[in-house]
């Protein structure tokens, strides 16, 4: 199985500046804390796989300075970070993918990203992607919201225009998903979806995982 860099979009934990949503409902410091939880998990989820040898882990970090940042990664575990930087989602990701692609992993065959909102991720999630990009192009995670929880990219795909993911696409609504496949319609680009899953905003998304 080739090895892949899995960029890891992170929000710095912060009292009232984090799941804005969710606080409304369970209160700042609750919301902060979950936060925290879930960040954590997906790094050790992360890290499992890293020790395996199958993929190589880059934090992309906002919500505080570059000091800040290097030592949550450094509490983390993780060597290589970025700062996400100004911009929509979109304009975050492609940031990111640019910035490793051209400084410690060139020689990275495929590229994941992957938020931190998912209580139920597993090894077994990241791996259904690595091995679903021996054979396609694009591979995306459907979230509850019309959204992806993952994005995954080919060496092929990602040797291209890489605007094509991220432009004309209304982030935080319900056509995120839609409107990112429609972005190919132009190319011949194979693509495949793993299994749904709830990113955790808002107390009904903890409800319906119960």
């Amino acid at each position: 199985m080739d090895k892949a860099l899995l960029i890891v979009m992170a929000k710095w934990h912060a009292y009232g500046r984090c799941k804005s949503r969710l606080s409304k409902d369970i209160g700042k410091f609750k919301s902060a804390n979950l936060q925290r939880i879930m960040t954590e998990h997906t790094i050790s989820v992360a890290k499992f796989l890293e020790k395996k040898g199958l993929i190589d882990i880059s934090l992309a970090i906002s919500g505080i300075g570059f000091k800040k940042a290097k030592r949550w990664s450094n509490e983390l575990g993780i060597k290589n970070f970025n700062l996400q930087g100004r911009g929509c989602l979109g304009e975050k990701m492609r940031r990111q993918i640019l910035i490793n692609k051209k400084s410690n992993f060139k020689k990275a065959t495929n590229i994941i990203l992957i938020g931190t909102d998912l209580p139920d991720l597993c090894h077994m999630d990241l791996l259904n992607a690595l091995s679903k990009l021996k054979k396609n192009d694009l591979i995306l995670g459907p979230s509850n919201d019309g959204g992806y929880w993952l994005i995954a990219f080919s060496e092929r795909l990602l040797s291209t225009d890489l605007y094509l993911p991220f432009i004309n696409i209304k982030w935080s609504k319900e056509y995120v998903l839609k409107q990112t496949i429609n972005n190919f319609s132009s190319i011949e680009l194979k693509h495949e979806f793993l299994h749904r899953k709830i990113d955790i905003d808002t107390v009904s998304d903890i409800e319906r995982r119960e």
